[in-house]
């Protein structure tokens, strides 16, 4: 199976750097050949092409035998009796060449239709993986809420202190907890998010909408991006289709050369003679038997030009939709590059960041042990390490979607 083969080298270009990351989890490949066996887009593709194919036998075919009888009602006599009754065979036959010029061009509208599967599998195989990623940051996110809400939980212990000691008053115990409230909120907000996206994987895998998605614990963006070809973008799949298109009309016109070309005609007639009665001679009641060849030609009939004319400019509408499609993809694949590059330029500065926030948390915490802490500055710089952190986990699932994009273009 073509598709197999194609499948795995995508597969393998994806684990290559990501996969070997996915340790106590559900390997995303695992998942990914799951979606590919039971996804019903990908078996609607294949039975289309299965038909289309099925369609060559239907086309390896010659004109019906013609069959007929007729009975004189009013005999005519002729020299050797009168005629009874007429029985006429006729088949019909296209010119040389034409069957199998229909089966070409059945054959090249079959391995069109083989693109779709190609172009849906590895729309699947992105779709998959780009929902993996979002899941993996959504878990990420609530992970990173849950460490800030106890991070809280501990500053508010530290104010209750203060407050019996008298160097914090109870306004700040209070914002402290109303910050963890919104805290809760947002990763309240996150979890449903979470289980709409879970449910649009498991569609994707066509099972129950319930089943728990168990993602990676964390990710991180590798040190060098793997190598990037963008000359295998003129080789897509999305457009060797409009390639396989062209070549289908190109067989539609030797097709259509072939079916303006006369039919030939072979036939037999079998009259029924009686005797006469009043005569004796060597053919008295002599039946008749008749051979015909008979030729139809396409004299009067313009239908053939209008064919050819119209596979033309088929042929030029094909040209302009695959260059219109390249350039759409070139943009698309220039769009996730970049992106990529801004993914890892904010990673890097968010990481940068998170160091100076904890810096500065830890000057925090001794200004505690010596009495002087200020609160509001331990909700500040618990905000923007927040801030840091759901920007570095962003950047993370944006440098891998964008990844995967990638990957769906030039793989």
């Amino acid at each position: 199976m073509k598709y197999k083969s194609i499948h795995i080298k995508i597969v393998l270009a994806l684990g290559s750097c990501f996969l070997s990351l996915f340790v106590n989890a559900q390997q995303l490949e695992t998942l990914i050949d799951e979606a590919l066996e039971n996804n019903p887009e990908i078996q609607k593709f294949e039975l289309q092409y299965k038909r289309v194919s099925e369609k060559v036998n239907e086309v390896n075919t010659i004109p019906n035998t013609e069959f007929g009888v007729g009975y004189f009602v009013s005999e005519p006599e002729t020299r050797t009796g009168a005629q009874r009754f007429k029985v006429s065979a006729k088949q019909m036959l296209p010119w040389f060449g034409t069957i199998t010029s229909r089966e070409d061009y059945v054959t090249a509208l079959a391995d069109a239709k083989y693109e779709d599967i190609v172009i849906t599998k590895r729309k699947l195989m992105a779709s998959v993986s780009q929902s993996y990623y979002k899941l993996y940051a959504n878990q990420a996110k609530k992970q990173i809420l849950s460490d800030n809400i106890k991070l809280l939980e501990t500053y508010e212990t530290m104010a209750l202190t203060s407050v019996e000691v008298g160097k914090a008053s109870a306004v700040d115990v209070l914002r402290l907890q109303m910050r963890q409230n919104d805290l809760q909120q947002l990763k309240d907000v996150l979890q449903q998010q979470f289980l709409a996206e879970q449910t649009n994987f498991n569609n994707l895998l066509n099972r129950k909408n319930d089943v728990v998605v168990t993602v990676v614990d964390s990710l991180t963006i590798p040190i060098e991006d793997f190598e990037i070809n963008t000359e295998n973008l003129s080789i897509h799949p999305e457009l060797v289709k409009f390639d396989k298109l062209y070549q289908s009309v190109e067989k539609s016109e030797l097709l259509n050369q072939k079916e303006s070309s006369p039919m030939i005609g072979f036939g037999l007639d079998y009259i029924n003679v009686s005797e006469r009665p009043d005569m004796n001679f060597s053919d008295n009641g002599k039946d008749i038997v008749m051979p015909m060849v008979s030729v139809s030609i396409p004299i009067f009939n313009k239908k053939y030009k209008s064919i050819s004319k119209q596979n033309e400019l088929e042929q030029q509408e094909i040209n302009y939709q695959k260059q219109e499609r390249l350039n759409n993809l070139k943009t698309v694949l220039d769009k996730a590059i970049n992106d990529r590059i801004s993914a890892r330029i904010s990673n890097n500065t968010a990481t940068k960041n998170l160091k100076q926030a904890k810096d500065a948390e830890q000057i925090l915490i001794k200004s505690y042990e010596t009495g002087t802490i200020d609160f509001n500055d331990v909700l500040d710089i618990q905000e923007l390490q927040l801030k840091f952190q759901m920007n570095q986990i962003e950047s993370i699932k944006t440098y891998y979607v964008q990844s995967v994009i990638i990957n769906y273009l030039i793989q």
